[in-house]
């Protein structure tokens, strides 16, 4: 698919000049500056192959969209996924704006661009049919800022101060539908998230640091992050929920000094498109441990790459199953009583979303059960 950023406002009211790429635009005349305007819900609708999608927005924290059909089927048969041959390569039309939106992004920290792997295809349920695999592919960590973080950016020409918006055009189908991943061109680098729950019933979360570049000075899950080729593992065929795991896990190491031996499983119970991040996915686990609360008490030995973008870690008593049956009986997350009132205040959007997810799937778990019984 061609990627054509939008025309940007010219020099008067009712003007506007090309596409860059095409015209040669100086994007230099531009400020890139965050946040942009919120996700336009209204004029984007979700797209039509999503079973039940639900735009959620937790307001100062960013807008997802969800879909709970999808997110019954992740813990079921895993969903076959295979690697493509060639890497993600970053669009031309985009390349242009590429230094302008990494100095918006980064604000001259030290970021690291590092091997990401994204995602070509969508989870659905597979209802019938032959299920076609989900093409994953690798990318570079500024691969997906200049394209996926492009749609998070406020674009003002410096003179006029009239705005670009290029989200209509890399977004939006023609239909005015949210592009599927399968029919998206951005770099779509997969998120993974996991909630750590100790042996006796303590959610472990970790304090992001102002370097942060997703969610600064916000509460996360246990451990959060990219998928890199590091959990692929050496098959290029793999169910995506094995992949996902290993990811989820690394992070969780790599964020909390848990070590491997402390984890007892994991149950991938959620899948989000962040909107405000060009749409990119996000999946969210739960993760047993057979550590104690008091177990885990003092340590501070993180990755060393962790280390400037955390602020250490932090556990909170969650009654999972109460928000579970709550958010069943169609409470909002943000104002359902279970939820505590740091974690409403301070959680980020991948927080918020994996406690959802976490706590419906904890809340079909148990219905299932008494049904069973």
């Amino acid at each position: 698919m061609t990627v054509i950023l939008p025309a940007a406002p010219g020099p008067g009211p009712g003007d506007s000049v090309p596409d860059a790429h095409q015209t040669g635009l100086r994007w230099a005349d531009y400020e890139f500056s965050a946040p942009a305007a919120p996700f336009p819900v209204d004029a984007v609708r979700p797209p039509p192959s999503y079973p039940d999608p639900v735009y959620l927005r937790i307001p100062g924290r960013g807008t997802a969209l969800v879909s709970d059909p999808i997110d019954r089927a992740l813990p079921g048969p895993g969903l076959v996924s295979e690697l493509a041959r060639e890497p993600y390569r970053l669009p031309e039309s985009l390349r242009a704006a590429a230094p302008y939106v990494l100095q918006a992004c980064n604000h001259g920290r030290l970021v690291f661009n590092g091997e990401v792997v994204g995602m070509r295809g969508d989870p659905l349920p597979p209802f019938s049919g032959r299920v076609t695999p989900i093409r994953l592919h690798t990318t570079r960590f500024f691969d997906s800022q200049c394209s996926n973080d492009l749609c998070a950016l406020r674009i003002t020409h410096r003179d006029s101060g009239n705005e670009c918006d290029p989200r209509p055009n890399l977004l939006a189908t023609p239909g005015g539908h949210l592009r599927t991943l399968a029919g998206s061109a951005l770099a779509d680098a997969i998120g993974v998230s996991t909630l750590a729950v100790t042996a006796d019933g303590a959610f472990v979360l970790v304090r992001q640091s102002p370097l942060n570049v997703a969610s600064p000075m916000l509460l996360a899950p246990s451990g959060s992050g990219s998928l890199d080729p590091r959990d692929l593992g050496r098959r290029r065929t793999a169910t995506l929920q094995d992949i996902l795991r290993r990811g989820m896990h690394r992070e969780l190491r790599e964020e909390t000094a848990i070590r491997p031996d402390e984890i007892t499983g994991t149950t991938v119970a959620g899948f989000a498109r962040w909107l405000d991040r060009g749409g990119k996915p996000e999946f969210f686990g739960l993760t047993q441990l057979s550590v104690t609360e008091d177990d885990l008490a003092g340590r501070r030995d993180l990755a060393p790459g962790e280390r400037p973008y955390s602020e250490g870690t932090l556990t909170a008593r969650i009654d999972l199953d109460a928000l579970g049956r709550e958010l069943g009986n169609g409470a909002d997350l943000l104002t359902a009583p279970s939820l505590p009132g740091r974690i409403r205040e301070d959680g980020s959007l991948p927080l918020l979303l994996a406690l959802r997810a976490a706590a419906l799937w904890r809340a079909r778990s148990t219905a299932g059960d008494h049904a069973l019984g």
